[in-house]
């Protein structure tokens, strides 16, 4: 979705109109029976939990599956957090909220942490549908854990960014984006301006607290600096005005 809207963009106006529609939109996928509230989860350490409300806006019943892990998408690995109810019907029509709690355990305290919230669908079959295929579909959100008294805040925290570009063994070049805040800043999508020309880099994501993220550049650059432009989505699903900086090698 993300590089979709890059591609016809080629002004910040028709870029921030898709970058409107990709991050406002709640989180339903292809073909699910259930939908959740929000793009991401904000869990604060002076807070008990975080909820989200898992929807059902089909004519048919489910149950529903949740719970918490890493980005591997482990299954074996204990997670910090834990959702409840773990497992319950919404009818159709009908929400449930879940409530994150966090267990205990040492987190790192001077950077948030970043977990998963997943929400499993099991179709209910009814008796006449015994023999119908149901297609289970999983949604999966970022659920970030933020310690107290972080340094900075997360709103400046893309202006801290810092961006360079490298050059690869065999041509080419990636662009590195280093973020020395607390915060994960997670991208709506990054293009370069090499020459007026707007390169759009493809499957941008996010870049973790106090660490660096390479993101393939992908055609030959003409110019030794050139125009970042960038745009990230906020505590709420909603998306910041394009940013401007120069990167070089």
């Amino acid at each position: 979705m993300k590089t979709a809207f890059l591609r016809a963009a080629f002004s910040s106006r028709s870029w921030l109109f898709g970058a409107a529609l990709a991050a406002l939109c709640p989180v339903p996928l292809a073909s699910a029976g259930i939908m959740l509230n929000g793009t991401r989860i904000i869990l604060g350490a002076d807070e008990r939990s975080a909820s989200t409300i898992v929807s059902n806006l089909t004519r048919s019943d489910y149950a529903v599956q949740t719970w918490v892990n890493d980005a591997r998408d482990s299954k074996d690995q204990r997670s910090p957090f834990i959702a409840m109810p773990a497992l319950f019907k919404v009818r159709a029509g009908e929400e449930q909220v879940v409530r994150i709690i966090k267990t205990p355990g040492q987190l790192p305290q001077d950077r948030e942490s970043v977990f998963y919230f997943n929400a499993q669908e099991i179709p209910v079959l009814e008796h006449k549908q015994e023999n119908a295929l149901k297609v289970a579909v999983r949604t999966r959100v970022k659920l970030f854990y933020r310690p107290a008294n972080l340094p900075g805040n997360v709103q400046e925290a893309p202006a801290l960014l810092a961006w360079k570009l490298v050059e690869q063994p065999g041509g080419g070049a990636v662009l590195r984006v280093s973020n020395p805040s607390a915060y994960h800043i997670t991208f709506i999508g990054i293009r370069v301006l090499d020459g007026g020309t707007p390169v759009e880099l493809p499957d941008v994501d996010m870049v973790a607290p106090k660490s660096s993220q390479d993101y393939p550049i992908p055609r030959r650059l003409t110019s030794r600096t050139v125009l970042v432009e960038f745009s990230t989505i906020n505590d709420y699903g909603g998306y910041s005005e394009p940013v401007k900086s120069s990167a070089g090698f």
